[in-house]
């Protein structure tokens, strides 16, 4: 449904644009979460052990960081993936105000196995555009959260280069 904002063209067709965007956004965030919810999850659980089963330990501020999340909104997160055993808290030896959060055994075995099912609810969701939408959708998503086109092409040229890499 269009707005009913009475601005000027670029006003609305920008308006328009956000909320078809977030509406999207959201609707799309609903459907998965409750794929996640299934297997006890909430979508910034599974963010936080993603994070960690791909990159490894790492500092909770860093932990923020990389989700774009609060210092507080982490720490509850961390407090309930910790309650379940899934995470742990250690206390670094050279620096003691640092806190490393670590995947548990138990953690990990649980993110290794919702992972793969997550890609693919995924996968089928996105199924709603061809290839070539899905890669122009991650541009303007990229672009609108980097603020820059160039990172768009970026990508390209990686895969180029890679491509060229794995045939010698």
């Amino acid at each position: 449904m269009p707005t009913q904002y009475k601005g000027t063209e670029e006003e609305v067709r920008a308006l328009n644009a956000f909320v078809n965007l977030m509406r999207a956004s959201d609707s799309l965030a609903r459907r998965l979460s409750g794929q996640l919810e299934q297997s006890g999850l909430t979508m910034g659980q599974f963010g936080v052990l993603e994070v960690l089963y791909h990159l490894g330990p790492m500092c909770q501020k860093t932990l923020g960081e990389k989700l774009l999340r609060s210092g507080g909104n982490v720490t509850l997160v961390v407090d309930n993936l910790s309650r379940h055993g899934w995470v742990r808290r250690q206390r670094q030896a050279d620096d003691r105000r640092l806190i490393q959060i670590q995947l548990t055994p138990k953690g990990r075995t649980l993110i290794a196995r919702v992972f793969p099912k997550h890609v693919e609810a995924i996968a089928k969701e996105l199924s709603a555009l061809d290839p070539k939408e899905q890669e122009d959708l991650r541009c303007i998503c990229r672009k609108l959260g980097k603020g820059g086109e160039e990172l768009c092409e970026e990508r390209p040229k990686r895969e180029k280069q890679n491509a060229g890499n794995s045939t010698k």
